[in-house]
């Protein structure tokens, strides 16, 4: 029966579980096109925005990518990886894709990768890969701790559509959100023990900056919100810290809707005249330093802050593919893939 089949499928590669990380993306250069390329796929998610297209379209194609790319191009700018001639998030989550594969290594059939939501490498891409290195069952892995339809769910569906496209589709697992998960709390709570007391001083107030989102976007259902503040009230739980010690605050607004609150750069402003000159700011929404933390928190939230009166300012960064984020996201995909290994 085997002669009758076609030459190329007479061989089947031997099975592979593969494991994908995904997180949000990147544009392949600071370059004016580059910029407006990567925030056109984005800001066109309708996962992302969820303004009615007919009216969105003429003011994301005749109005903010007209603009905007030049002042997010100089932002990408600052926190450029030069070396390497890519965005501290690209190299960093490769960075955590190699760790991790090196820590399954024991599994031989297993292959570990990483694709981006925007930009490259691609989900579509990435898939593709896997599938014909003959993955025949494939986690998919978004690192977003807190679950909202504007990261998680967007990262999943761009995988789905690219499953849907293959004929010889694999089976597939996708992680959940991670926000309570001990492992986690465990990651986070020691990372701002050990950035503390690396300090220099002691900071009168630790803020946990977490990313926007529309308030109308919590209202019709998204558990952003809840799983941002539940993160930071475990985390404190772990350190033994009294509530006024951490709070929560949400940045990177965009357009003229009511977003989440407190807003960080504001909070930044407001602090130094209520008499909290001494501050330590981590972003726990991002598994890895990106613009969002190395440019708008650590670059324009200090400078908004020490403008105010502020004396101190230190940024703690994101686990990022230390020993202990690494030991978290492993343990992690290990459960995930019971049964499968």
């Amino acid at each position: 029966m085997s002669q009758s089949l076609p030459s190329d499928q007479s061989q089947i590669n031997p099975s592979r579980i593969g494991v994908l990380l995904l997180n949000l993306g990147t544009p392949d250069g600071t370059d004016y096109w580059s910029v407006r390329r990567y925030l056109g796929e984005f800001l066109s998610d309708p996962r992302v925005i969820e303004t009615p297209k007919w009216l969105w379209w003429p003011i994301l194609n005749l109005g903010i990518l007209t603009f905007r790319p030049q002042k997010s191009g100089h932002a990408y700018a600052q926190i450029w990886d030069k070396e390497k001639d890519e965005s501290p998030l690209r190299v960093i989550t490769r960075d955590q894709a190699e760790a991790l594969a090196q820590r399954l290594a024991g599994h031989g059939e297993i292959m570990v990768d990483f694709a981006m939501r925007y930009g490259n490498p691609s989900t579509r891409s990435v898939l593709e890969k896997m599938q014909a290195a003959g993955c025949q069952k494939i986690l998919l892995v978004p690192l977003y701790p807190q679950y909202s339809a504007t990261t998680t769910a967007t990262a999943n569906d761009k995988a789905f559509d690219a499953l849907r496209d293959m004929r010889w589709q694999p089976a597939v697992r996708t992680a959940p959100a991670y926000f309570d998960d001990p492992n986690y709390v465990a990651a986070l709570g020691n990372s701002i023990r050990d950035g503390v007391a690396a300090l220099d001083f002691e900071p009168d107030l630790v803020i946990t900056s977490y990313h926007g989102l529309p308030q109308s976007y919590v209202e019709r259902g998204d558990p952003y919100e809840r799983h941002c503040r539940e993160t930071t009230r475990l985390a404190r739980g772990y350190l033994g810290w009294p509530e006024e010690r951490m709070m929560v605050t949400f940045q990177s607004r965009f357009g003229p809707t009511k977003w989440l609150e407190p807003a960080t750069a504001e909070t930044l402003e407001a602090l130094p005249g209520k008499g909290v000159k001494k501050v330590a700011i981590l972003a726990p929404a991002f598994s890895v330093d990106c613009i969002e933390t190395l440019e708008e928190i650590a670059m324009q939230g200090r400078d908004s802050f020490m403008g105010a009166g502020g004396e101190k300012f230190a940024y703690i960064p994101c686990l990022n593919a230390s020993a202990g984020g690494m030991d978290m996201i492993e343990a992690m995909v290990r459960r995930e893939l019971a049964g499968w290994i």
